[in-house]
């Protein structure tokens, strides 16, 4: 198998990262503002999805047993999935602060980690022009 690295599958991993970042700190925070709506259901970003994402060429997960998900949302269109095992209020409202704040900062975290790479990688492409002149 002759898997190389490029610049530019660097450069789109990064940015599918980000992409998938801002999607999640979206649901996380569209679930924070209904955190008081009566029948509101928590929705979440399918990892399936995200990892869909994130293969190259648009590859998707294969569905080798009836019971597998196909990971059929899409981040990008807003079409999400209701988060399962949520705890309901007698009001129908299944969101919980704590589980969305958490969500909001690991998708923070993605996102400066993304961030910080390709802030690095435009630095090294600046110094080479530079160093050229």
């Amino acid at each position: 198998m002759n898997d190389i690295i490029t610049d530019r599958s660097i450069m789109s991993a990064l940015g599918r990262q980000l992409t998938v970042a801002v999607a999640k700190q979206s649901v996380a925070a569209s679930n924070l503002a209904n955190l008081d709506t009566p029948n509101y259901r928590t929705r979440d970003v399918s990892f399936d999805e995200a990892l869909n994402q994130v293969l190259p060429g648009g590859e998707k997960l294969a569905v080798t047993q009836r019971g597998h998900l196909t990971g059929q949302p899409n981040v990008a269109s807003g079409e999400l999935e209701d988060a399962e095992g949520l705890p309901t209020r007698r009001d129908g409202n299944n969101v919980q602060l704590d589980r969305e704040l958490l969500h909001m900062n690991r998708a923070a975290g993605d996102f400066t980690a993304a961030q910080t790479a390709l802030s690095a990688k435009f630095r090294l492409v600046r110094y080479a022009i530079n160093e050229s002149k």
